[in-house]
């Protein structure tokens, strides 16, 4: 799935401005955040940006942009403003389209994804004629996440937690609306360490013999002592890692090479 994604303004263009705040800054931290959990947490995606950083780029320079591309969704991330008591989220797509367009119904969803988690009144889902929204070959939408001219809004614009929050809803709702697999969540490494044991014995002579033949059959190990019960035990150790998965490959390798007696520590 190819995503361009657009934090709107930026450069010499600051967008709305309130409460210390301007419009390009916030937009360029929620996309960046969007870009890096989509990239991290999913397969398959491919993630272009109108910019990354502050620079100057125009409507029809981000429109053509995505055209070019052959983007499959183009989303604009924005920031509201208007009189102090206007508050909330709300998002566009263009007003030439019918409510059960492509748009429409990836707009029903991401709505409904953001406003879950966004801590910010909901103004609903609109039309508009956009240039970004009227000038693009795919589904575009637009989302104005909160209002900078607003107390509540601006307050939680300036919380890093609330920016991660937003990025994660529009994360959730291009998920949903896309189909996109979540890449595996390797386990946590907690420092134990699978050891596979090819061997244990009270000669050393006996343990080198169970070295050489292991030698013999391509696969390197090394005699280590452990003290069990007060009495000295020579183990040959045939490898040490991380994972259990890996280790149990080892383990059926050593078994294969006629080690039965062989068996796993973990420590």
């Amino acid at each position: 799935m190819k995503l361009y994604l657009d934090p709107g303004h930026g450069g010499q263009d600051p967008g709305a401005q309130g409460h210390g705040l301007d419009e390009k800054d916030l937009t360029l931290a929620i996309a960046l955040k969007i870009r890096s959990i989509l990239q991290n947490d999913y397969e398959n995606i491919d993630v272009k940006m109108s910019r990354s950083s502050d620079t100057t780029k125009s409507l029809g320079q981000r429109s053509s942009e995505a055209n070019a591309w052959g983007a499959d969704f183009f989303l604009a991330i924005h920031i509201n403003s208007g009189p102090s008591s206007a508050q909330g989220y709300e998002d566009y797509i263009y007003n030439g389209l019918s409510n059960s367009s492509k748009a429409a119904q990836y707009q029903d969803i991401i709505h409904a994804e953001v406003i879950k988690v966004n801590q910010l009144q909901d103004r609903g889902q609109k039309k508009a004629n956009f240039h970004v929204l009227r000038e693009t070959n795919m589904p575009a939408l637009l989302t104005e996440n909160g209002f900078i001219s607003n107390d509540h809004d601006a307050a939680l614009m300036k919380q890093s937690s609330w920016i991660q929050k937003v990025a994660q809803g529009h994360v959730n709702g291009i998920a949903k609306a896309f189909g996109l697999i979540r890449k595996p969540v390797d386990p946590p490494d907690d420092g134990t360490l699978f050891k596979v044991i090819a061997g244990s014995f009270k000669s050393k002579e006996n343990a080198d013999e169970r070295v050489d033949q292991l030698k013999s059959k391509g696969i390197e190990s090394f005699v280590d002592t452990t003290k069990i019960s007060g009495v000295t035990w020579y183990r040959v150790q045939a490898g040490a890692f991380s994972s259990r998965d890996n280790a149990e490959d080892r383990l059926t390798e050593v078994k294969k090479a006629g080690i039965n007696d062989a068996f796993l520590v973990a420590e």
